[in-house]
């Protein structure tokens, strides 16, 4: 089903709307898969007709979305994780030089035990990502606590993460091989944000 809604996503003729509603959808099944890999710890409830032994996740969630493509992903996920608090990160790419530079962050207190939920839809080149990643970890984030999650990565971009932060867990649907003279994925499926946004798409080629 990822690849399927993937596709569609990929698919230039998909309007506003439809990409809108693929997004989503494709969100909530990143955020059910986020949760299989979080740490759980038994718990015992009653049913109607006596005890039965559970599970619950064990320690507290931040999700932080990279602005401004990240939003799109966030409603489903707190609609999964409704306790979850949530920071924000905003990280601007260059387009000359493809350097990430800080314009805005909100975080929570972080601890060491706190699941941190990292978002963003497309890694490129893995800067905005581990420049992101350094900010959580100085805020008291464990490198082994944060799950990062993209929709579509560049191999590249993924070696540029786990080369400084090894530890760090990457869900993503899909790795495109390659990025352009202009660091732009490929095949990609152009930029995301400007595609949920309805905002003037980039020239990419």
């Amino acid at each position: 089903m990822k690849e399927t809604l993937l596709t569609i996503l990929r698919n230039e003729k998909t309007g506003l709307v439809e990409f809108r509603k693929t997004a989503e959808k494709l969100a909530y099944i990143l955020a059910s898969e986020v949760s299989n890999m979080l740490e759980k710890e038994k718990t015992t409830v009653t049913t109607p007709l006596e005890k039965a032994d559970g599970y619950k996740i064990k320690d507290n969630i931040i999700l932080v979305p990279i602005l401004r493509a990240a939003l799109s992903l966030l409603p489903p996920f707190l609609n999964l994780f409704e306790d979850a608090r949530v920071g924000f990160l905003g990280l601007k790419r260059d387009e000359q030089t493809a350097v990430a530079n800080l314009y805005y962050k909100n975080i929570p207190p972080i601890s060491s035990d706190d699941n941190v939920i990292l978002l963003d839809p497309m890694i490129a080149t893995g800067g905005s990502g581990s420049e992101a990643i350094k900010i959580l970890k100085e805020g008291g984030a464990s490198e082994e606590k944060i799950i990062f999650v993209a929709v579509i990565c560049s191999q590249e971009g993924i070696d540029a993460i786990k080369t400084k932060y090894p530890k760090v867990r990457i869900l993503n649907v899909h790795v495109d091989k390659v990025l352009n003279d202009k660091k732009f994925i490929v095949p990609g499926l152009g930029d995301f944000g400007d595609r949920y946004f309805g905002t003037p798409l980039p020239e990419i080629k």
